[in-house]
């Protein structure tokens, strides 16, 4: 009891102020320090690399991609090129229309929730790091450094693949861009997104001769914590590369 009465003594109305402050300090040191994002809207960076520019004709039909089609597990330690990976990011969410900016997914009401991020570990011309992509400019904005490829892959159930791609193509969206137009169905509607864009990759992965697969296993906020953002859901992530 006198206890409690000093203390009630030392923060009293005079210096509930002080009191405050004090309680904010020792709080902060007793919680353990969380991992520093950047809201997705702040991710745009000075450091741009610009992609070579997509083709729009190849050598394999539509038909052929979707009956050769597989989801893909097992990659070879081949390097992927940055052209492959340039012709990846376009077939997800490139623009295809100059004039209104339309992209390659169809996407409900034009809204265009998807953010797309790479993992990338073994590109031509390009570090070891996480990347943003950026549709309008068709360029890389860099978020971290570094080859994080095996804290993915731990984020993802330990899942071998993520982990021995050359790349990782992280599928994100934001809900809110739907909805503020389609309310709670707006969130259909960007699930059903992300299925346009998921197969775009495979097709033109394909094409490529290149393999992949998506991954729905996964925690959320460890994606978040591994790609450095905040601000997005983490929706599928697809490993990426040479067929082995």
């Amino acid at each position: 009891m006198s206890g409690r009465r000093t203390n009630d003594r030392r923060c009293g109305p005079s210096r509930v102020v002080l009191c405050a402050v004090v309680s904010l300090l020792v709080l902060a040191a007793s919680t353990p320090a969380m991992t520093q994002t950047l809201p997705v809207e702040d991710a745009t960076g000075s450091n741009v690399m610009p992609l070579p520019e997509p083709a729009k004709t190849g050598a394999v039909s539509v038909e052929q991609a979707i009956a050769q089609r597989r989801s893909i597990r097992e990659f070879t330690d081949e390097q992927m090129t940055i052209k492959q990976l340039s012709q990846l990011l376009w077939a997800a969410q490139g623009i295809t229309d100059e004039e209104r900016f339309m992209r390659a997914a169809p996407s409900a009401g034009a809204k265009y929730p998807m953010e797309i991020f790479v993992v990338a570990g073994k590109v031509t011309w390009l570090g070891a790091g996480v990347y943003r992509y950026r549709p309008e400019t068709h360029a890389l904005v860099i978020v971290k450094e570094g080859d994080v490829r095996e804290a993915l892959h731990e984020e993802a159930l330990s899942q071998e693949w993520i982990k021995e791609a050359p790349v990782s193509i992280v599928i994100t969206g934001v809900y809110e861009r739907t909805m503020e137009k389609y309310g709670e169905r707006g969130v259909r509607y960007v699930h059903i997104e992300v299925g346009a864009v998921a197969e775009n990759i495979y097709l033109q992965a394909e094409s490529l001769g290149l393999g992949t697969t998506l991954v729905g296993a996964f925690s959320d906020q460890g994606v978040l914590d591994v790609l450095g953002v905040s601000g997005v859901a983490p929706l599928g992530i697809m490993p990426v590369g040479a067929p082995r």
